[in-house]
């Protein structure tokens, strides 16, 4: 292994059950296969493995995490390996309570999800009344001093509410807001119709963001996410396949990314058959588009292959049928007319 490819992050996936139910869920669309967890030893070790691997930073996400019973023994065994703890949640269900003992557990920070500034749009778009609870969750964060992140997945329904969340993530001193257009994949790229918004509606909310990020540098940090749909070049999907992050699902396979595991023909395993250091640096899987070798044309002499890595793999497959083609969200790209 070398620093090129040395994890940084590991994506804890501990459960896919979750109260909410977005139209963009990250969760696979065919959650009914799924239902084994692994179980709480399990994840202490993996955590350790990761940690002797070089992870630094741990993020504790789902679905929902706080539907782990075991959450507070997570955090301290993370916590006793010196890694970062971020836990990436909706705020339902949290009390005031479960939330002091996270922190005395040793958990780092928060990162808490809003629909909308508006309660009724939040509440249908969460798929359940969740808006006060939301609140509450932020206000709580802060009052226990845990540096606080508000992430807001936009799309054409709420993108008119840009200065709104704005003025939110003020008013509950958020730390960082992240104002993240949906990603087309899974049940997103379902509903891709119904969510994906107009080019002037993203022009207008990445000006009013970018207005935002100067005038509050040093108070809140504001990121703003394009959707791949409306830029000239892919991003480089988690900095790369294979290059800084591993997501461990639920059920304990391992992966270089939430969804790799829908791609065909591609082999994975589970933590619970093999060492996270083996399957890093060894898995078929995590190898097939690691570096540059397999990069096709135009990609491979584009002078933009270090800065995206050939774009997204999932993306790539569920646009056009193969995962070895150019992501077509690239302009350059042979299958750019399907965006």
């Amino acid at each position: 292994m070398n620093n090129e490819h040395r994890p940084y992050t590991l994506i804890a996936e501990l459960t896919y059950r979750c109260p909410l139910h977005c139209l963009y869920c990250s969760n696979p669309s065919d959650l009914a296969e799924y239902g084994t967890e692994i179980d709480t030893d399990t994840w202490i070790r993996v955590f350790q493995e990761a940690e002797e691997l070089g992870v630094v930073q741990l993020n504790l996400t789902g679905g929902e995490p706080l539907l782990r019973n075991d959450l507070e023994l997570l955090v301290e065994k993370a916590g006793r390996l010196d890694l970062y703890t971020n836990l990436i949640t909706s705020g339902v269900p949290l009390t005031f309570e479960r939330l002091t003992r996270l922190r005395d557990m040793g958990l780092d920070s928060v990162q808490i999800s809003i629909q909308s500034t508006k309660r009724s749009v939040s509440d249908r778009l969460a798929g359940m009344p969740s808006f006060s609870r939301k609140l509450d969750a932020m206000r709580w964060a802060r009052s226990l001093d845990l540096p606080l992140t508000l992430n807001v997945v936009l799309h054409r329904e709420n993108m008119a509410e840009i200065e709104e969340l704005i003025e939110l993530a003020e008013r509950v001193s958020a730390d960082r807001l992240e104002l993240a257009n949906a990603q087309y994949l899974g049940w997103a790229l379902k509903n891709r119709e119904t969510l994906l918004p107009a080019r002037e509606q993203i022009e207008w909310a990445r000006t009013v963001a970018a207005e935002a990020k100067v005038r509050l540098r040093g108070t809140t940090e504001i990121l703003f996410v394009t959707p791949d749909y409306y830029t000239e070049y892919p991003k480089a999907c988690m900095e790369g396949w294979g290059r800084r992050f591993i997501v461990v699902n639920p059920e304990g396979l391992a992966l270089p990314c939430h969804l790799a595991h829908t791609i065909p023909g591609l082999q994975f395993e589970h933590v619970t058959h093999r060492r996270l250091a083996d399957i890093w640096c060894h898995s078929t899987g995590f190898n097939r588009f690691r570096g540059e070798a397999w990069l096709p044309d135009p990609c491979r002499t584009c002078e933009h292959r270090t800065m995206d890595f050939g774009g997204c793999r999932c993306q790539a497959f569920h646009l056009t049928g193969d995962a070895h083609r150019p992501d077509p969200a690239c302009s350059l790209a042979p299958g750019h007319h399907v965006i």
